[in-house]
């Protein structure tokens, strides 16, 4: 139980790490030219998308099977 609880908790610090770091350096890379420094490092956009697929993805697939 305590592995389970380790990997899930990892996995939302490391989205939440990703996202402040996101969060607080969009503004900065907006107002100057694009450099490899300053890019965010995921387009939260995109990952929305596919997260919404995904998601449909599964309820299809789940009531495929339950029924």
């Amino acid at each position: 139980m305590r592995l389970l609880l380790g990997i899930i908790l990892g996995g939302v610090l490391t989205v939440g790490a990703a996202y402040l770091y996101d969060s607080n350096h969009a503004f900065s890379a907006e107002n100057t030219p694009a450099s490899a420094e300053q890019r965010p490092m995921v387009n939260w956009d995109v990952v929305g998308i596919k997260w919404q697929h995904l998601t449909e993805r599964a309820r299809a697939e789940w009531a495929r099977h339950a029924g």
